[in-house]
C-alpha cells in the first residue's frame, strides 16, 4: 500500500461551505474500483481532500490510499475508515449511488465495524442534477461540469479505461502507470473542489431572492407589434460560478456573481374573473357578466339566466402578470378552461417590494421545473 499526500496549494472552493457543512470536519471522497460490483472487483485507490488547520496557513490539502497489489484492499479501506473517523461530513459526486454502497458492500466483506450512519453525506451531483434543463447541459457527469465551469484537468482517462491500466500496474509496478492513476483521482478530487461552486444553482432556487429594482420596460417585436414587460434587478443568495442565462413561458433570467435579472411580459387586455359559487349568480347575456342574485331583482327575467361555472365572470381591461399556480389573488384567465393563470400589476402592488420578492421565487422555481 501507498499513501501519498500534497499540499493542494490555492485551490479553494469557491462556495461558501458553511452553508451546507463545517469546512474543518468535512472530507472530499472519490474511490477508483476494477468495477461495479464489490463482491466482483477490487477496489485499488480512495482519494479524500481535506481542510488542514493543524498547520499555518490553513490549507486544503489531498491525501491517496493506493492498492499496489490485489492484498492490498482491505489495507486502504482500513486506513481510509480510521481517517475518517473525525469528521463528520463527506462531499462526493454521484457517491450515494456508487461509492458509499460500493464501500459499504466492502467493509461487509471484511467484516470491519464501521458504518456511515453518522456521517452526513453531500452529493453534488444529485443537488445538480434537477437543473441540467436550466444549465443547458446534456448530462450532469463530473467532466461535463467541469467543462461548463471551464475547470482545466490534466487527466484524459476514464475511470473505465484505468481498470486495465491498474491490472497492469499490478503486473510491473511501471511508475507511469501509477502516476495515470493517481493523476485520474486527483483531478477528480480536484475537480469536486472547483464545481461545488455549482451548488449555487440550487440555491438560486431554494434560498430567498432580494428584489432590488422592479420597472416597466416597452419594445417592439419582430412583428413590430408594442410589447411591455417588467424587469426585476435580483440580488442572489450565493454567487453564480459562471453567468447564465435561461428562457420559459416568455420569462428571462439573466445573471452573473450575485446579480441577477428577471424579465417578465406584461399582459394589457381583458381578463376575466371567475367565481366559484355560481349558483348563486344570474348571467347577463348582454352585458356579458355575471351579477349575484341577491341584486338581480332589478333585472328581467327575460334578460338573465342561471350562471353556470364557464360563463359566472366579470370583465376586466387592465394590465395583467403570468402566474403558474395561485400565488396571488385575485386570479384572472382569458376563459375558464385555460390553464393559463395571471394577477393584476395595480398601482398598490408596484410599491410592495416583499410581494416582488415573493413573485421573483415564483418565477425562478416555474423555471426549474419547465419541461421543454
Amino acid at each position: 500500500m501507498k499513501c501519498i499526500q500534497k499540499n493542494l496549494g490555492t485551490l479553494v472552493p469557491q462556495y461558501p461551505l458553511e452553508n451546507i457543512c463545517i469546512p474543518n470536519q468535512t472530507l472530499f471522497i472519490d474511490i477508483e474500483t476494477t468495477g461495479l460490483y464489490a463482491r466482483s472487483s477490487s477496489l485499488y485507490l480512495i482519494g479524500c481532500a481535506y481542510y488542514d488547520t493543524q498547520t499555518k496557513p490553513y490549507t486544503w490539502r489531498s491525501i491517496q490510499w493506493l492498492a499496489t497489489n490485489y492484498e492490498d484492499e482491505e489495507q486502504i479501506l482500513k486506513a481510509f475508515l480510521e481517517f475518517v473517523k473525525p469528521y463528520r461530513y463527506l462531499i462526493h459526486f454521484n457517491g450515494n449511488q456508487f461509492d458509499i454502497p460500493y464501500l459499504e458492500n466492502k467493509i461487509e466483506q471484511y467484516y470491519l465495524h464501521f458504518t456511515f450512519d453518522a456521517l452526513e453525506g453531500i452529493d453534488i451531483y444529485r443537488r445538480i442534477a434537477p437543473y441540467k434543463a436550466f444549465l443547458k447541459l446534456p448530462n450532469c457527469k463530473q467532466k461535463t461540469i467541469e467543462s461548463f465551469l471551464n475547470t482545466a484537468r490534466e487527466d484524459t482517462y476514464t475511470g473505465g479505461e484505468l481498470i486495465e491500466v491498474y491490472h497492469e500496474y499490478v503486473l510491473n509496478g511501471d511508475p507511469q502507470k501509477e502516476h495515470f492513476l493517481l493523476l485520474h483521482n486527483e483531478d477528480d478530487i480536484r475537480g469536486m473542489l472547483e464545481i461545488v461552486a455549482a451548488l449555487a444553482i440550487p440555491d438560486l432556487f431554494h434560498l430567498p431572492v432580494k428584489v432590488t429594482k422592479v420597472h416597466a420596460n416597452y419594445y417592439k417585436d419582430i412583428q413590430q407589434k408594442q410589447c411591455s414587460e417588467i424587469i426585476m434587478n435580483l440580488k442572489l443568495p450565493t454567487a453564480l460560478p459562471t453567468d447564465l442565462s435561461y428562457g420559459a413561458n416568455n420569462c428571462y433570467f439573466s445573471g452573473g456573481g450575485t446579480e441577477g435579472k428577471l424579465r417578465v411580459p406584461i399582459f394589457e387586455e381583458e381578463m376575466k374573473y371567475f367565481y366559484s359559487n355560481y349558483k348563486d349568480y344570474y348571467y347577463l347575456p348582454k352585458e356579458d357578466t355575471a351579477i349575484h342574485k341577491s341584486v338581480a331583482s332589478f333585472v328581467d327575467k327575460a334578460y338573465r339566466k342561471q350562471a353556470t361555472a364557464h360563463n359566472c365572470y366579470t370583465r376586466k381591461v387592465s394590465s395583467f402578470l403570468p402566474q403558474w399556480e395561485i400565488l396571488f389573488t385575485p386570479f384572472f384567465k382569458r376563459n375558464y378552461d385555460d390553464k393559463a393563470l395571471f394577477f393584476e400589476l395595480t398601482d398598490e402592488l408596484k410599491t410592495q417590494r416583499d410581494t416582488f420578492n415573493l413573485y421573483a421565487h415564483h418565477i425562478l422555481e416555474m423555471m426549474a421545473s419547465y419541461k421543454i
